[in-house]
């Protein structure tokens, strides 16, 4: 078993539940894990045997456009289109993170971290 990291994806969306943060939208980065058998892989050199990092980073990229107001929401949405992809991805864990989300203290950022573990 390995794990398939994509760290620091980011991008611009139109996340929250203020709907001026439905029209400017907001910064946002997205790492994600994917626990996955990597042994065929390794023997093989095949890419169609591993977990391609340059789709997982289309699929956060594809789910991020979709608005929603809860950063909960977006999240599952990422682990769920992941798993659909990559049936033999044993574990999908993904952070989003809000940067400069607007509430009245100072921070830098505010994040959810869920697991394909806490959606079964």
């Amino acid at each position: 078993m390995g794990i398939v990291e994509v760290s620091g994806i980011r991008v611009r969306a139109f996340h929250g539940c203020i709907e001026e943060e439905a029209l400017v939208g907001g910064d946002f980065s997205i790492n994600v894990k994917v626990h996955a058998p990597f042994a065929k892989a390794a023997e093989t050199d095949d890419l169609m045997e591993a977990i391609d990092y340059v789709v997982v980073t289309e699929i956060v990229k594809t789910q991020m456009a979709i608005r929603a107001k809860l950063i909960e929401v977006v999240a599952m949405k990422i682990i769920k289109a992941i798993q659909n992809r990559y049936s033999h991805a044993s574990e999908v864990e993904v952070k989003l993170i809000k940067h400069r989300a607007p509430i009245q203290s100072d921070v830098n950022h505010v994040s959810v971290y869920l697991s394909s573990k806490d959606l079964s």
